[in-house]
């Protein structure tokens, strides 16, 4: 009977249609925001990577583990978990809890916590389809941004022997030379990333140099009018306060913006109703089922369609890049012989190489 479940899933996942406005784009064309769908789907075995609740009750238990906060304040902690809405102010308060009495967040044990939580994330890779998905994206010009703490794409990244680069909006230079498109394996983590702990911030307060910077807001902002957002695995992005003062509110004209959210969908009204008002932030909800184990499928689906865009780099992409196989070495060696064939011969322009919008 399973094996009948599956293939009928299967079937129903092949004939999903997608919009039209979405797969023609160009990969360039894009930004890929990364919520904590993509880590969970990635590395099931870690409870953090599952979902923004999932990682502060994971950092409540390391930390009570190893002893770096009161029992009580372990227990209040657990009770505004599952109590309060706003999980943001709840991290926020956590990480305060954590650091010097001054006020300042650094040096703080909240480091040593998500360290504890995420650590040998390597050897926590499964399933790497939506990665290798993301990876392939990425080689066509597609950028990246994401609001997790972990490095599992870069981590992917660098097994295929790409220049993967962790990158923190408090690094100036950097955001800009990502922003104007000049790293192309950057990943611009706008929380922070859990190696480097004066990087991380939870709140807008925490990030005022960046939003008082004109050029850097200029250059951010930019892209939220320029490029195409694809959000995928994000929950709550979209309330995220440092989403919403880097792009959301500080960009007039919402409306007349494309951007693109795929989401599952477990209750209709609810998904109608979350489409219907994400418009006015200029952006088109769509589905990629009714359970979690259809996202890495839908993920890899999307970007061939995506990727048969012509596009300057279309040679150097083929049908094993789509692949998702663990056989690196196969993958690594194809790659090399057609960077070869490539190099041997002059690329003649194709006179279908239009943009398609």
């Amino acid at each position: 009977m399973d094996s009948v479940d599956k293939t009928t899933n299967r079937s129903e996942q092949k004939s999903r249609k997608f919009l039209k406005s979405l797969i023609r784009k160009q990969p360039q064309q894009l930004l890929l925001v990364i919520g904590t769908g993509v880590s969970a789907a990635v590395a099931p075995g870690i409870p953090a990577l599952r979902s923004w609740r999932g990682c502060i009750e994971a950092v409540i238990e390391a930390a009570g583990q190893l002893e770096v906060l009161h029992p009580g304040d372990i227990a209040e902690f657990r009770r505004k978990v599952m109590k309060d809405r706003d999980l943001l102010v709840v991290a926020h308060d956590l990480i305060r809890k954590m650091s010097p009495r001054t006020g300042d967040t650094k040096p703080n044990f909240f480091q040593d916590c998500l360290m504890e939580v995420f650590d040998n994330l390597e050897q926590h890779i499964q399933n790497p389809l939506v990665l290798q998905s993301i990876l392939t994206l990425m080689e066509r010009g597609t950028m990246v941004l994401t609001t997790n703490y972990d490095n599992l794409l870069e981590i992917f990244g660098q097994q295929q022997s790409r220049p993967m680069e962790s990158l923190d909006l408090k690094d100036k230079a950097k955001v800009l030379q990502w922003a104007r498109g000049h790293i192309r394996y950057g990943v611009l983590h706008i929380h922070g990333l859990y190696t480097d702990p004066c990087g991380m911030v939870l709140d807008p307060s925490g990030y005022k140099d960046v939003t008082q910077d004109p050029e850097v807001m200029e250059a951010l902002q930019n892209l939220y009018r320029t490029k195409s957002f694809l959000f995928v695995g994000c929950g709550e992005t979209l309330r995220d306060q440092i989403f919403q003062a880097l792009f959301l509110y500080s960009v007039p004209n919402k409306v007349d913006l494309e951007h693109y959210m795929v989401v599952l969908k477990e209750n209709e009204d609810h998904f109608f109703k979350h489409q219907a008002d994400m418009l006015l932030h200029g952006i088109k909800v769509v589905s990629y089922g009714d359970c979690f184990d259809h996202f890495p499928g839908y993920v890899q689906d999307l970007a061939v369609q995506i990727c048969r865009q012509r596009s300057p780099d279309a040679d150097r992409v083929d049908s094993t890049t789509f692949l998702g196989s663990t056989c690196q070495d196969c993958a690594k060696r194809k790659l090399e012989e057609n960077g070869t064939e490539a190099s041997k011969r002059p690329r003649q322009p194709d006179a279908g190489d239009t943009v398609l919008v």
